[in-house]
């Protein structure tokens, strides 16, 4: 499959799915706390969409059951939301797939339930930078590989691991489409970028350095491997003549 290039047409669809994808992070954010779970956000999630007239891209999926993946503590990704009550001290990651109109747009974001150990703030923090360092980069011209080393570069700073399996993707009206956007990488090395593209850059860092992970039975729950808490930020972003443009800001 190759490299769909949007024109601002399409863009302009995406972002619309975008801003409606932002709008519900900013919505379930108010209701993340200690006491509430993550299957009660999933629910949130499904209804603030059909208010909007928009669909969760991701339910039923190749087969996966929710509105939205929601990973707790040393679940990096692609957690299944529970009727657990959420727990002070807690980080759980939100990420969904917007549907309008048969465009899509992906965030994922990292939340701090009730107060957290100072550690994993600053874990936040800095992966939350890497996700902006690497955006810097998505510009027409560039290497894929000057993405990924912005964001490696924030990681050995700090002595985090990154999740080398989980990359960012292109994606339009495909969830997955090319190119893998990896969350590491060499200066000047890789695909050229080009006006057109459309991606998500999503760093997934660890506090344990390896940043090693393995697959749960489910066949989706994706952990650290040394049970460190793990913590994703995702936007999705286009790659314009002016430069980046984040439309699920």
């Amino acid at each position: 499959m190759r490299i769909q290039l949007k024109s601002a047409e399409e863009i302009g669809y995406m972002r619309e799915a975008g801003r409606i994808l932002a709008a519900c992070h900013r919505e379930i954010a108010k209701h993340i706390k200690p006491g509430v779970s993550t299957l009660e956000i999933d629910g949130r999630v499904e209804d603030f969409l059909k208010k909007k007239g928009a669909t969760p891209e991701q339910k039923g999926y190749k087969g996966f059951p929710y509105a939205t993946c929601a990973s707790v503590n040393e679940v990096v990704c692609h957690g299944f939301p529970d009727d657990r009550p959420l727990r002070e001290g807690d980080v759980v990651t939100i990420d969904m797939v917007v549907n309008k109109n048969g465009w899509l747009a992906d965030s994922g974001w990292t939340y701090a339930v009730g107060q957290v150990n100072p550690a994993v703030m600053k874990l936040m923090k800095r992966t939350h930078e890497a996700l902006f360092k690497g955006i810097e980069q998505a510009r027409p011209g560039a290497a894929m590989g000057n993405i990924g080393h912005a964001i490696q570069e924030v990681a050995q700073r700090e002595g985090y691991g990154i999740v080398m399996s989980l990359v960012g993707h292109g994606i339009g009206r495909q969830l997955h489409e090319p190119p893998d956007v990896p969350s590491y990488g060499t200066l000047g090395r890789g695909l050229k970028l080009k006006a057109g593209m459309v991606i998500t850059i999503e760093p997934v860092f660890t506090l344990g350095s390896s940043g090693a992970v393995f697959w749960g039975d489910d066949g989706w729950t994706i952990s650290s491997a040394d049970g460190s808490i793990g913590v994703q930020y995702e936007h999705t972003i286009a790659i314009t003549k002016e430069g980046p443009f984040v439309l699920t800001d």
